[in-house]
């Protein structure tokens, strides 16, 4: 029987997810140990509430990093914390990348796409979907293309440390990257106020609203490039077979930002998250009590049709959809633009260099990992 980790890396997971929104929107799954929620209703309530947190209240940083350069990061990320303290510190995050434009950011992928297409031959998807994202937010902390490519190695080897079936050596890659990572981005925080491009504008975000801590902000500082790192690999893949499977190529920018868009709630790059009840949460006469945990299937509610009509339809450019896989409340990713714009960028530049993706495989296999849509391309 199918489970809700396995169904992420299924060639067609939406029939399975269809059936536990219209049947068990809010349900116990013991084979988890978890409750897992699916509809939209659900997902919403689940997301707003201050009780139910993105870590275990006991272990606010996994155990094999703490006291470690990756611990100190992680524990740090406006993406891994929750109170009045992460909202503050994610006022000043999301103040810093409101100043990303988007038409620069773009122009930056289309710049690195073409560089890994200069070389020829069988387009190099695995990089276009990991390094040019990278490679696009170092350039907007600053870092030159050289360190730019090192920064992309290095946040890869960071996020090993994210999942729960992280190990020792994923651990020890992950503090030897972040403590590298800190040291490439630390220059440009320190430089302050005066220096340019997105780490300045962090700092005067910063200072705007009295936050003292320099440490906090060179973790999200790390934290701009290991939240694009799986999520945005995932949105170009994914994009990229929307288009093999016969989406209309998009003709202009703005046609690729809307197929981008409707691959984010058709085919979720994330499907899902979790939280951890730190109090009793009740939703619809169910309740979660103190310590158990949540697995919220993102992609299931992005289809949930009393939100979304023919919620299974690819359709480019729908009126005001419902998306989840950004997330919301507290914890909506403040990213969404900038991922937005380098996967149409990466797209435009594969379309226009005459690359054929009908050879894309039909079928492709996904990584395996328990939360992320990656194809192997």
């Amino acid at each position: 029987m199918t489970t809700v980790i396995e169904a992420v890396r299924l060639p067609d997971p939406y029939p399975y997810y269809a059936t536990l929104v219209a049947e068990r929107p809010l349900a116990f799954d013991t084979g988890l140990g978890a409750w897992v929620a699916c509809d939209a209703a659900v997902v919403r309530a689940v997301l707003a509430a201050d009780c139910l947190r993105v870590r275990p209240a006991a272990e606010p940083v996994p155990g094999g990093i703490v006291g470690t350069p990756a611990g100190d990061v992680f524990g740090d990320l406006v993406r891994m914390t929750d109170g009045p303290l992460q909202q503050r510190l994610k006022s000043v995050v999301v103040e810093a990348l409101g100043h990303v434009d988007p038409a620069h950011t773009a122009r930056l992928a289309a710049e690195r796409t073409r560089e890994c297409l200069a070389a020829g031959g069988h387009p190099p998807y695995e990089e276009l979907m990991f390094a040019v994202p990278a490679r696009v937010v170092a350039a907007l902390c600053g870092l030159d293309r050289g360190l730019g490519a090192e920064a992309a190695r290095l946040t890869g080897d960071f996020v090993q440390c994210i999942p729960a079936s992280a190990g020792p050596e994923q651990y020890r890659t992950a503090s030897r990257a972040a403590a590298r990572l800190r040291e490439l981005l630390g220059p440009g925080i320190e430089k302050g106020e005066d220096g340019t491009g997105l780490l300045a504008e962090l700092v005067r975000a910063a200072q705007r609203a009295s936050w003292p801590r320099t440490a906090a902000l060179l973790a999200n500082a790390v934290g701009f490039l290991s939240q694009t790192f799986d999520a945005t690999a995932g949105l170009i893949g994914n994009s990229l077979l929307a288009l093999a499977r016969g989406a209309e190529p998009p003709a202009t920018r703005a046609a690729a930002e809307a197929l981008v868009r409707e691959v984010a709630r058709h085919d979720a790059p994330v499907q899902n998250t979790r939280r951890f009840a730190a109090e009793p949460f009740c939703h619809d006469g169910v309740e979660i009590a103190p310590g158990e945990q949540v697995l919220v299937v993102l992609a299931a509610a992005n289809r949930d049709p009393a939100v979304n009509p023919d919620p299974h339809a690819f359709r480019p450019g729908r009126q005001a959809p419902a998306v989840f896989t950004f997330g919301a409340a507290a914890h909506r990713c403040p990213g969404e633009s900038l991922a937005v714009a380098v996967a149409a960028a990466v797209l435009t530049e594969l379309l226009t260099a005459g690359a054929d993706l009908a050879k894309l495989p039909a079928q492709p296999a996904y990584r395996p990992l328990a939360n992320a849509r990656i194809p192997v391309l």
